[in-house]
């Protein structure tokens, strides 16, 4: 049963308020002194207080409710704790896996990572793929059909340079290492040369021509790159554990949206500037105006969008599409939904833009060969590491097989964790080894609660008739109560998209556990009880298995 849910129906029959705004209204106290959940009733009337007085009178509790007290403006719930203690568990032990889904059945795309075939995936690109994965997952969770997709780079200048450079100085070398790396090498060693030689630039300038001419041994060498970055890339998805479903490549629709802007042109949507390029006039939304279309005739990056955008539209008919790009697009994001909405394309309103802020590392920590960026794959050989020392020390009689496949799915959970858990639109500070640590707030911790959890029901006897009104210890009560609130948390999460909630509860949930682990012994003399411990301790390693899947981290038997 969901507490909350009940709540707001039985609030909605007793008050004029629309059930959505309850539902917002609903809160929980800070102290649970002051019972599980609070309703404010400043919307009722001037006088909130005796409107609460009014509403405490009028509703008729059901049994999942023990009392309501008036505290000033708010009506606070006190749930029936015995009571929905049987509920609770059995719910979950019966949904397992399933345990706070939904059936919301709407078509969402979610574009995420769009990485450059010129060179590595980087620090950014791993918060990126860590949070898109995660929306991903939690969208498909509460039931809606939901399609990963990726848009690629793979054309422009830059990459023109990492051509030239292997032109140059490869030797038509095959990869002798991961094939986005090699050509990274390349990358790099073209902004070195060109320090000594500014006359590569306009050589470079000149293959990007003849790349755009058609001409054929660029192409060729071109691919041949491109596939290599590309099956660089495909490693490190795999090792991330994510896929795409579909992939769109800059090369194929860089010049495509011109028929839209020429479009607009004409049906009088868009006008002419003194240098003939077509603006679109963007003053109705307070942004300012944006050319889409240079006089020249060439497009620009967000040319190809509104194809991309429309072409998006037409594979999928997607009720929504939600692009995971760093906040420096922010103001791009704004001007193409507002040029979509001016155009009267129907899914103008369904476009979201999912920002988030830059990632850094501690001063002096793992400077890349550029001295800037980090590359993705050092990145996780790192954690990977760290963690394998962590595991060595703890468990020295295990396999070499056993520590490195532990090592990686530590290493993996303690850096999707650490972006994770913070507001995406914040910038954050990766530290490694804090990151990894079995304590705190990270994911190896919530890992690790998981594994106990498994332990003890490894190790105990087999469950017969519990009696869960036997569980009455704060600890018991205070658990339980957390394990209702994982379906409302979930949906609310889904709603903005705060996947750090996500986080802060399982965190919250893990320590809970460990208070009641600590506090009440589980196995015991007295069966009923010990029964019903046993089906407090399964439920929660259900729940933090499923909280963890919604965020891309293995849930461990074993650490």
């Amino acid at each position: 049963m969901d507490f909350k849910q009940e709540l707001v129906i039985l609030l909605s029959k007793a008050t004029s308020l629309h059930s959505e705004d309850i539902a917002i209204m609903i809160s929980l106290p800070p102290d649970q002194k002051m019972g599980d959940y609070a309703f404010p009733c400043f919307k009722l009337g001037k006088n909130p207080k005796e409107e609460a007085e009014k509403l405490k009178k009028k509703i008729v509790l059901p049994s999942f409710i023990s009392k309501v007290d008036v505290a000033g403006p708010y009506l606070n719930f006190y749930l029936n704790k015995p009571e929905i203690a049987k509920n609770v568990l059995e719910t979950i032990l019966k949904s397992k896996e399933n345990y706070g889904q939904q059936k919301e059945k709407r078509k969402i795309l979610v574009e995420y990572c769009g990485p450059n075939t010129n060179k590595p995936l980087h620090l950014g690109h791993v918060r990126n793929m860590a949070l898109g994965n995660a929306v991903y997952n939690l969208l498909q969770f509460l039931g809606n059909d939901v399609h990963p997709v990726n848009i690629i780079n793979d054309r422009g200048i830059h990459i023109c340079q990492s051509m030239l450079a292997y032109q140059k100085w490869g030797n038509n070398k095959k990869p002798d290492k991961k094939g986005d790396h090699f050509v990274g090498d390349f990358y790099v060693l073209f902004a070195k040369a060109l320090k000594e030689n500014p006359a590569l630039k306009e050589e470079a300038q000149q293959l990007l021509q003849q790349w755009e001419n058609k001409d054929k041994p660029t192409h060729e060498l071109w691919k041949k790159m491109n596939g290599w970055v590309l099956n660089g890339f495909a490693e490190t998805y795999k090792r991330f554990g994510i896929a795409f479903e579909k992939e769109y490549f800059e090369s194929q629709y860089y010049e495509k949206g011109k028929d839209i802007a020429l479009d607009g042109l004409k049906k009088g949507i868009f006008e002419k500037d003194e240098t003939n390029a077509i603006i679109a006039k963007l003053d109705k939304f307070k942004i300012e105006d944006k050319v889409v279309l240079r006089g020249d005739g060439t497009s620009i990056y967000i040319t190809q969008d509104l194809y991309l955008a429309e072409q998006r539209f037409q594979d999928y008919r997607f009720d929504k599409l939600l692009y995971v790009v760093a906040s420096e697009q922010q103001f791009h994001f704004k001007q193409l939904f507002a040029i979509l909405e001016l155009l009267g394309k129907p899914y103008a309103k369904s476009l979201y833009h999912l920002s988030y802020g830059l990632v850094n590392l501690p001063t002096g920590r793992m400077k890349s060969r550029e001295g800037t960026v980090v590359d993705a794959d050092d990145i996780l050989d790192e954690m990977s590491a760290l963690a394998e020392k962590e595991v060595r020390s703890r468990y020295p009689t295990l396999s070499e097989k056993e520590i490195k496949r532990r090592a990686e799915f530590i290493g993996l959970a303690a850096i999707k964790f650490f972006m994770l858990k913070v507001d995406p639109v914040k910038d954050i500070v990766f530290n490694p080894e804090e990151s990894l640590s079995f304590e705190g707030e990270t994911g190896p911790y919530i890992q690790y609660t998981h594994a106990r959890a498994c332990s003890i029901l490894r190790k105990a006897p087999k469950k017969g008739k519990s009696n869960y009104l036997a569980l009455k210890e704060p600890s018991e009560q205070g658990l339980i109560l957390l394990l209702s609130r994982f379906p409302a948390m979930v949906q609310e999460v889904a709603a903005q998209f705060k996947i750090q909630v996500v986080s802060h509860y399982l965190l919250t949930l893990a320590q809970s556990f460990n208070e009641f682990y600590h506090s009440c012994p589980v196995i015991s003399d007295e069966k009923e009880l010990m029964n019903a411990r046993l089906a407090l301790v399964d439920a929660t390693r259900q729940v933090l298995a499923n909280g963890l899947g919604l965020l891309g981290i293995h849930p461990p038997e074993e650490m």
